[in-house]
């Protein structure tokens, strides 16, 4: 069945008014950059030196850190027999990028993400006496027991959060004595 367009097209030329201009292709090419946008352009860095800068939304940092804490532990379990002491020296560096990859706006999250994720990946990790009773004193064992390294990834991704907090206001103060 066909789906028949319910909108008119948002441009019209005026009656009586100017012809419109035509496409880039037809005038030969790429339009010009002025010589500010020229002067203003970063150079080109090399493709190794590039590193990923996505943007991770609250509930996105949680699901990237849940899961990659999760694919760690088992990891861990596989290749290192369930080692307590890798998996929260793994630990550390995933703060680091939550912490560095959240969105402005979302960066109480950071925090709030990253001890969940710490439980969430001691799944595989933690030792099961079998059932989930057994599953469940495993996990409360190791989160006792693993405590640092939980307090020192939340402390990373807390300080990394406040840090950029503070410099997002200080630009933003800056940027209101700038305009008023």
């Amino acid at each position: 069945m066909e789906q028949h367009r319910t909108r008119p097209p948002q441009y019209r030329p005026r009656p009586g008014g100017p012809p419109s201009l035509p496409s880039q292709a037809a005038r030969g090419g790429a339009p010009r950059r002025s010589a500010v946008a020229r002067r203003s352009a970063p150079p080109p860095v090399p493709a190794a030196r590039r590193f990923p800068n996505p943007r991770l939304t609250g509930l996105g940092g949680g699901l990237f850190c849940g899961a990659l804490m999760f694919v760690l532990g088992s990891l861990d379990a596989l290749l290192f027999g369930a080692s307590p002491t890798v998996y929260g020296v793994l630990f550390l560096p995933v703060c680091v990028l939550t912490a560095v990859w959240i969105r402005r706006g979302d960066l109480v999250t950071a925090p709030v993400v990253v001890p969940i994720a710490f439980a969430v990946g001691l799944l595989p990790v933690a030792d099961s006496g079998g059932g989930f009773g057994g599953r469940l004193m495993g996990l409360v064992t190791a989160l006792a027991t693993q405590a640092g390294w939980l307090y020192g990834g939340t402390l990373i991704a807390g300080l990394i959060a406040s840090v950029r907090k503070v410099r997002l206001m200080a630009r933003r103060a800056a940027a209101r004595r700038r305009a008023g």
